[in-house]
């Protein structure tokens, strides 16, 4: 299947996911991809596509991998165009592939990492998020939504021993209290 561009209606706010919510979105998510294809090889987008790809790899009884794709920043916070950073397992060769991440808005590292495991010899490969934040239409997504999404892994950053809010999203996390 190729990724489609579709319009996803404006919304607002903070979308503050708790783990319970986290596991049952996976698993419908799971379910979703089992219903439509049979993949060989799920692989995570590192970072955070890796704890869903995690999950949805052991629900599907399938092989897990990683892939580091992301982006720098300027000290102006900038983002660059993302980048691999690793190198594609080399056992999708051959394989159908499910690529997940945690979100997709523009679907720049999706496309990116689609284009590394075709590269790298996959049979087939179909993207899957759990939240679809943009006009980029994955494969599978299990909500879309506008609103700024975090993850019950981002909520909070170790700094100097002590967990903090996480500073990516101080507004956000001032916006629920």
């Amino acid at each position: 299947m190729s990724p489609r561009r579709t319009t996803v209606e404006p919304s607002q706010g903070v979308f503050n996911v708790e783990w319970p919510l986290f596991g049952e979105l996976s698993r419908s998510l799971a379910l979703k991809v089992a219903r439509d294809y049979d993949p060989d090889i799920v692989i995570g987008i590192a970072t955070a596509g890796v704890v869903p790809g995690a999950v949805i790899a052991a629900i599907l009884d399938v092989e897990f991998h990683s892939l580091l794709v992301s982006r720098r920043y300027h000290a102006e916070h900038v983002r660059e165009t993302p980048t691999v950073f690793g190198q594609v397992p080399p056992e999708v060769r051959g394989h159908r592939v499910l690529l997940v991440d945690e979100t997709c808005d523009s679907g720049e590292t999706m496309r990116l990492a689609v284009s590394a495991v075709v590269n790298a010899g996959a049979s087939e490969v179909r993207t899957a998020v759990a939240f679809r934040t943009g006009d980029y239409a994955p494969d599978y997504h299990a909500i879309a939504t506008r609103s700024t999404v975090i993850l019950p892994w981002d909520r909070e950053v170790l700094v100097d021993g002590d967990l903090v809010p996480n500073p990516r999203y101080a507004e956000a996390l001032r916006e629920l209290s």
